[in-house]
């Protein structure tokens, strides 16, 4: 079948399900769109009963019957709550983050989630900014080995019903944001961008992680979600 301009942009759309935490899934103004075909997946939409009733409706209503992609924010446990990024960075123990990480899509896997966004990998050096306890910190050898433990943790054997995919992020400089300020710009050396903030973003590519978000920063003025320069020179897989 040929998809449609409104198809293929509904399959790049993923909405947050906020309209079906209570109710019937079927009965939101989210499930007419996925009937539609305006929906790709569904971003933190939680319960078996929630995500079997919405992909029903992907395969049986939608003309192209595509199955709905199911993402959330599993950072540090889903069902088992585990010490934040920060916290499980000091252990230094990639073996525990590994299995912390495995636990995780193994509990979130069994509600019907595919796709988690994390690891966040971004080297965070100033305590200013909010985010610096979803990462490992700000050493580039200790990032990049916590990058590989938490993608390989969560996808296993990628395919298989008890994996999810990971979701590498924020590429690239999130963490360098001018006063700690978030959103905020980025302003760095080639040098400190290919010495510090790049190589966890290599190692978790290398680790054979699915999916990369970018960040939402600019970096040195080029905006990190339209840039044609960096993405000839790095030839990132950014999702």
């Amino acid at each position: 079948l040929f998809r449609s301009l409104d198809e293929k942009l509904g399959q790049l759309n993923l909405p947050g399900a906020g309209d079906i935490v209570t109710g019937q899934a079927s009965n939101s103004g989210i499930a007419q769109k996925i009937a539609e075909g305006k929906v790709g997946g569904l971003f933190n939409i939680k319960s078996v009963e929630k995500i079997r009733e919405v992909q029903q409706l992907a395969v049986t209503k939608s003309r192209l019957k595509i199955p709905l992609i199911f993402g959330m924010d599993v950072i540090h446990g889903y069902r088992t709550v585990f010490p934040i990024p920060l916290g499980l960075s000091s252990t230094w123990d990639m073996q525990l983050i590994e299995r912390s990480a495995r636990i995780a899509a193994i509990e979130a896997s069994a509600d019907g989630i595919n796709w988690t966004f994390s690891p966040m990998v971004d080297i965070a050096r100033d305590p200013r900014w909010g985010r610096v306890m979803e990462g490992a910190g700000e050493d580039t050898y200790l990032g990049s080995k916590i990058a590989i433990a938490r993608v390989k943790g969560f996808q296993g054997n990628l395919g298989d019903i008890n994996s999810v995919m990971a979701c590498v992020k924020h590429f690239v400089g999130y963490g360098a944001a001018v006063g700690g300020r978030d959103y905020n710009s980025v302003d760095m050396s080639d040098r400190m961008l290919w010495e510090t903030y790049l190589p966890p973003f290599k190692a978790a590519l290398d680790a054979g992680a699915a999916t990369f978000m970018n960040s939402f920063n600019d970096l040195n003025g080029v905006p990190a979600t339209r840039s044609e320069e960096h993405t000839s020179e790095l030839q990132s897989p950014c999702t």
